[in-house]
């Protein structure tokens, strides 16, 4: 530690020692001067001392003068060998030591001496204030800076705070301010306001301390089998809504859309055990008897009115055995309602399986986001596919290319070049970037984009070869209208703008099964315009014009 930097600890520790903060007491306190500079002197005025010492006693033995025989001089010396030996011994043995055994001794939530550190460092900056004493004989009676310190100092628990203070806007705020005394970094421009935080609470996420804000676009009109509709596009990324956009006007302009629906089903695959691959064969064979599956539904779909078990597919792996379970959900996406139904087989199958263990409610051959062939092949939630003949002038005009160069690019890009790359179900342009975005405006899970995005685009030249016939075949679409973010206000505005919010009032299912076929119709819009661009050669200089900001960095610091 330098003298300069001494100096200005100790001067933010006595600008904040009468204002009831809990720093720890240090020997350096005391000190009239510096730290370093007093370390310096007692080192020389020790080894000093020791030289003076021993010369001294040399010279005793040469002459044969008693030891104890002492003058002021030697009296002096041993005082400050003395003294400077309890001061170094005291400053750097037994406090560092101590120090050091408390550091290690401290748990995750034990940040006291960091944050002590941090409030030094941080308290010119605003984010250190002194120390507020409890007013109350609660908690909720406490000041929120009270609440934010004992958060800190893990006297109360940061994920319990909502149901101790019966308010979950205050419970975020008072987290917040936890985290900027323990971490001694501001979260401003981190936004507080503008959300009803008991939304989220058991359902969305835990642990708040704010929301992000993410920018919506809107694309369109798509028009999609008769109807009109226009996107919201959540997306930090520029160009994305403006060439949906130019895709929708392409597809409008050429009489709209088709999507058809082949399948809707979402899928979980337990996995259980036996002491010997045959037994477990025998349970294979047992659930893909037909004559059974009557009593599988029927213990499947009482655990929802909603659910409905579709079928059951078993994969063995030596003892193993992944039972894949299909069912439908009606508007939700459904992962939690064919989960309980899970759980309910599982329990009837172990009354006559005794023997069987189930590892795990989930194997991974489901395949939840993750991209797998399974569910290239098979599907999961909506198999959806759309498609639309572009006019010839519309794609010369609007789309600034030619039918046979976007066929020939979608042959070599999509086709040849994904193959090459060992692509599973990514055998499109950036079937990804529009999923993602619709499914952050309406609520969706963002992480399900993995298998929702396997998509396969396709391109041939119709009519005589003047007209583009475009389709995308998207099998695994997992989508919902009720349950999780769908609840959240913005995502049910975004919803609602689509005319697909919460559940269908007289079809179940109707509704996430149209949100469905509208993200297979922006895909299909997505997929139109940023191959054109990539055709004509625009999508640098597109790029450059709206996906580059103008804000110097350095502004940032």
């Amino acid at each position: 530690m330098g003298i300069d930097a001494a100096m200005n600890l100790r001067h933010v520790r006595s600008n904040l020692r009468g204002k009831q903060v809990n720093f720890k007491p240090l020997a350096s306190d005391a000190l009239p001067l510096p730290v370093a500079l007093t370390n310096k002197i007692f080192f020389v005025l020790f080894f000093a001392a020791s030289y003076y010492l021993l010369r001294r006693w040399r010279e005793k033995i040469r002459n044969y003068t008693p030891l104890h025989v002492l003058n002021m001089g030697e009296i002096l010396a041993i005082v400050a060998e003395i003294g400077s030996f309890i001061y170094l011994t005291g400053f750097f043995g037994i406090d560092y030591v101590q120090n050091i055994i408390s550091k290690s001794s401290d748990g995750p939530w034990d940040l006291d001496d960091e944050n002590e550190k941090s409030a030094a460092v941080h308290s010119q900056k605003g984010i250190m204030n002194p120390r507020p004493q409890p007013t109350g004989s609660s908690l909720k009676d406490s000041s929120d800076e009270a609440i934010a310190y004992s958060v800190r100092n893990a006297e109360v628990s940061s994920h319990s705070l909502e149901s101790q203070l019966g308010d979950c806007m205050r419970a975020t705020s008072v987290r917040r301010r936890a985290v900027e005394l323990a971490t001694g970094r501001s979260m401003e421009g981190l936004p507080l306001l503008g959300m009803d935080y008991s939304t989220v609470r058991g359902q969305c996420c835990e642990m708040v301390i704010g929301h992000v804000q993410i920018p919506v676009g809107v694309a369109g009109p798509l028009l999609l089998d008769a109807s009109e509709y226009t996107i919201p596009m959540a997306t930090t990324e520029g160009c994305l809504v403006a060439s949906t956009n130019r895709g929708c006007k392409a597809i409008y302009q050429s009489g709209g859309a088709t999507s058809i629906l082949t399948k809707d089903g979402i899928t979980r695959a337990p996995v259980v055990r036996f002491s010997t691959a045959k037994r477990a064969a025998e349970l294979k064979f047992y659930i893909e008897d037909p004559e059974n599956f009557y009593t599988f539904s029927v213990v499947f779909n009482r655990t929802s009115r909603f659910a409905r078990l579709q079928s059951m597919r078993c994969v063995l792996a030596g003892r193993n055995l992944y039972i894949r379970f299909c069912c439908s959900t009606g508007d939700a996406m459904g992962m939690n309602m064919i989960s309980k139904g899970v759980q309910n087989v599982l329990k009837y199958l172990q009354d006559i399986y005794p023997d069987m263990e189930v590892v795990s409610v989930s194997g991974n051959f489901c395949a939840d986001k993750k991209p797998t062939a399974v569910n290239w092949i098979e599907g999961r939630g909506k198999s959806v596919v759309c498609e639309a003949v572009i006019k010839g002038d519309v794609v010369s005009g609007v789309l600034k290319t030619s039918v046979p160069a976007l066929v020939q690019l979608n042959t070599i890009k999509n086709l040849a070049g994904s193959a090459l790359a060992g692509a599973i179900g990514g055998f499109n342009a950036h079937a990804a970037n529009i999923v993602s975005a619709i499914f952050i405006a309406t609520g969706q899970d963002p992480a399900q984009n993995v298998e929702s995005s396997q998509c396969l685009t396709m391109m041939e030249a119709v009519n005589g070869g003047t007209d583009l016939h475009i389709s995308v075949t998207m099998p695994s679409i997992e989508v919902g209208t009720v349950g999780g973010g769908t609840q959240l206000a913005s995502q049910a505005a975004c919803l609602n703008l689509l005319g697909v919010r919460g559940p269908h009032p007289r079809s179940p299912g109707a509704n996430a099964q149209t949100l469905s076929r509208i993200v297979a119709g922006t895909v299909l819009a997505g997929e139109l315009s940023l191959m054109s661009a990539l055709a004509a050669g625009q999508l640098v200089k597109s790029h450059m014009k709206y996906n580059r900001s103008s804000k110097d960095i350095r502004d940032l610091n």
